[in-house]
């Protein structure tokens, strides 16, 4: 059975008009449920990550910060939501969610999380909407607890995961190939081991070109035992901050490559959201939708 972790804190209440899709959080499982893509006992509640986990990621003196609210109003600016301790609850089971996904997908082959994705946190800050790195936190997690040898990330927001690629800079363990737009934010771009920069408007067809030509060579050079895929639908034609131009149809076919090459390779994958910000909130649900959908059609 495909797995989900989902819980109501991932829902932050935000200032009337913020530009990030809040309500997508509660949408999303509502959807999933009501077109029959996943039944309530797919989705289980993740437990609150401890510190020591997380303090196998981030730095003491960035967790003391969080804890006594203590970030400056350029911090707080950086990571674009309002600082309240809940913020910091939210984050802790988001990524606790990641690394039982991770579990659960040693078993099952896939496992998704409802939230998660949040690659532009580095070890000491928090940056675009991002508190904690969920996915570096699982693959510390993994490694220390010796639950894989060596894992890829394939991250395919459309923003580069600048946090995880600094995280992971000295780490050859793990892998970090990140395709992105190459004139998006972040200005400053960290080094991945593998980074792709695309052009505005890039489409479709590029795209998927680009995807298929890497990815089974990353998943044979490296040799991983765990795959994180980073599945953002912020790559879509109608996003307000992607401007990649693929269409709904083109953003699935990439979750279903990603998932069909996986699974020939044998390798449990663990998938979090990501980001989504085209105008209309059924446009960001129905290409996070297609993710649940594509992955029950390859693994279910």
């Amino acid at each position: 059975m495909i797995k989900i972790a989902y819980s109501p804190i991932y829902k932050y209440q935000l200032p009337e008009g913020h530009r990030f899709p809040m309500a997508k959080y509660e949408l999303l499982p509502e959807q999933l449920l009501y077109e029959g893509t996943v039944t309530e006992e797919q989705f289980f509640p993740p437990e609150r990550l401890s510190e020591e986990v997380l303090l196998w990621t981030h730095t003491k003196a960035y967790w003391q910060k969080l804890q006594e609210q203590k970030l400056n109003r350029k911090e707080e600016r950086a990571i674009g939501f309002p600082m309240r301790l809940d913020l910091i609850e939210r984050g802790r089971y988001i990524s606790q969610g990641t690394i039982q996904c991770a579990q659960y997908a040693r078993r099952n082959g896939v496992a998704l999380n409802i939230a998660g994705g949040t690659h532009h946190a580095f070890a000491d800050r928090g940056e675009g909407f991002c508190v904690f790195n969920d996915f570096a936190i699982a693959a510390n997690y993994l490694l220390k607890r010796k639950e894989a040898e060596r894992i890829l990330i394939v991250d395919l927001d459309v923003h580069q995961g600048n946090g995880t690629a600094s995280i992971f800079k000295d780490e050859p363990r793990v892998f970090t190939f990140s395709m992105h737009g190459e004139r998006n934010y972040p200005l400053r771009k960290e080094h991945s081991d593998l980074d792709i920069g695309l052009p505005d408007k890039t489409g479709g067809e590029v795209y998927l070109q680009k995807l298929e030509a890497i990815l089974p060579l990353l998943l044979k050079q490296h040799q991983p035992d765990m795959v994180f895929y980073l599945a953002g639908v912020d790559v879509l034609a109608t996003d307000r901050l992607g401007r990649l131009s693929l269409s709904v149809q083109a953003c699935k076919q990439r979750d279903q490559y990603v998932f069909e090459t996986c699974r020939a390779f044998k390798l449990p994958v663990a998938v979090s959201m990501g980001g989504g910000y085209s105008q209309r909130i059924a446009h960001i649900i129905e290409a996070h939708a297609n993710t649940y959908r594509a992955a029950s059609d390859v693994f279910g």
